[in-house]
């Protein structure tokens, strides 16, 4: 009996809680972002940081072409590596919320995925002195109370991403970079290959290609652009990938 009420009542409660809400709110670009207003620019963005082996040398590759991004981070890892946000913040990149701990929201009640926002917020203030002004849900998934969870934020998303947590994936990681449109694009980028479902060395990868991209998209007079007054209206994000 129990089975027939988990199958008629809890499942498609929890889906949609969870996978529907997703599919609502990104299908309709429901209160989100994906492109910058600028035209002939990417927004770089970093997920899942920050990395005590990989994110001091992407820093390092940033810092050689002058180009400025924005890092989605996980609280938990900032208090491990706080050194690494105040440079981040000192070499004046843009520093965003990706909860407390790498937890999808489908699995965090109203109240658990309000806690992972203020936690992470407490501490990115705690180390920026700047109250974090963006927010980007781990794996991009919502729930049905996120949005209004996440009001006193710009939600972020991306219209390019990668798949460069798997090393599989990072043959041909510069070719696709190459080829994507450039006006207004937000990439999203992992700094970390920690997370669930990452190959540990995929960073590496990505880190090497990106040397490589940023060389070609400056000789391209490709600019690069941080978030701050360039999120187009949410009505008009268009679709992402």
């Amino acid at each position: 009996m129990i089975w027939v009420y988990i199958a008629l009542f809890v499942v498609p409660l929890f889906l949609t809680y969870s996978i529907f809400s997703t599919i609502y709110i990104r299908r309709r670009n429901l209160c989100i972002s994906r492109r910058v207003n600028s035209r002939n620019a990417i927004a770089l963005t970093f997920d899942d940081g920050p990395d005590p082996i990989y994110t001091s040398h992407l820093l390092d590759i940033l810092a050689k072409y002058g180009v400025k991004a924005t890092f989605f981070v996980v609280g938990s890892k900032v208090e491990k590596y706080p050194e690494l946000v105040k440079r981040m913040k000192l070499e004046g990149h843009s520093i965003g919320i990706h909860h407390y701990s790498h937890v999808s929201s489908w699995f965090l009640s109203p109240l658990q995925l309000k806690k992972q926002l203020n936690q992470c917020r407490l501490i990115i203030e705690k180390y920026t002195q700047e109250k974090p002004v963006y927010y980007r849900p781990p794996w991009g998934h919502f729930n049905l109370f996120a949005l209004l969870i996440a009001k006193e934020y710009e939600v972020v998303l991306w219209s390019h991403i990668f798949q460069d947590w798997k090393v599989k994936k990072s043959g041909d990681l510069i070719r696709r970079m190459k080829t994507v449109d450039r006006d207004g694009s937000i990439f999203v980028l992992h700094d970390s290959g920690t997370t669930f479902g990452a190959d540990e060395r995929a960073p590496y990868y990505m880190i090497e290609s990106l040397d490589e991209f940023l060389a070609y998209a400056l000789g391209k007079q490709i600019r690069f652009t941080l978030l701050e007054g360039n999120l187009t209206s949410k009505e008009q994000t268009g679709s992402g990938q």
